[in-house]
């Protein structure tokens, strides 16, 4: 059974860091890519970053060098750290599973329908 647990989330002030994992079950990261996406209230579910079986990262231009995507294929867990977190980064953030990240060398448009697979979510804040 292919499943994807979110974790990590939480509330930060501007300019703070957060880590979220995803834990994946049912599949191996030496086959599959993982995306991250959020949705705040009111805004449609937007791709932040992603990183394939081989290794290969791509990144939204709205977060590209503050957030760092990694995997640990031995824990089956993919890693989305944020640091100079910002108001509009606040949104629930989901990971999902491709064969591919379906994007191109950055992910601003990224072809969410190609990903079958979906964790519920975590909450990030960012407030002062």
């Amino acid at each position: 059974q292919v499943q994807l647990v979110e974790s990590g989330g939480g509330l930060v002030q501007p300019g703070g860091s957060l880590r979220l994992s995803c834990a994946t079950s049912g599949f191996t990261l030496d086959n599959y890519a993982i995306g991250w996406f959020r949705q705040a209230p009111g805004k449609e579910r937007e791709g932040v970053s992603c990183i394939s079986s081989d290794g290969t990262t791509a990144y939204a231009d709205s977060v590209k060098g503050r957030f760092t995507v990694s995997k640990d294929n031995a824990k089956n867990t993919v890693y989305l750290q944020m640091n100079s977190l910002k108001p509009e980064d606040t949104a629930v953030y989901y990971c999902a599973a491709a064969l591919m990240c379906y994007s191109g060398s950055n992910y601003n448009d990224p072809d969410i329908d190609e990903y079958d697979y979906w964790g519920q979510g975590t909450q990030v804040t960012v407030s002062s």
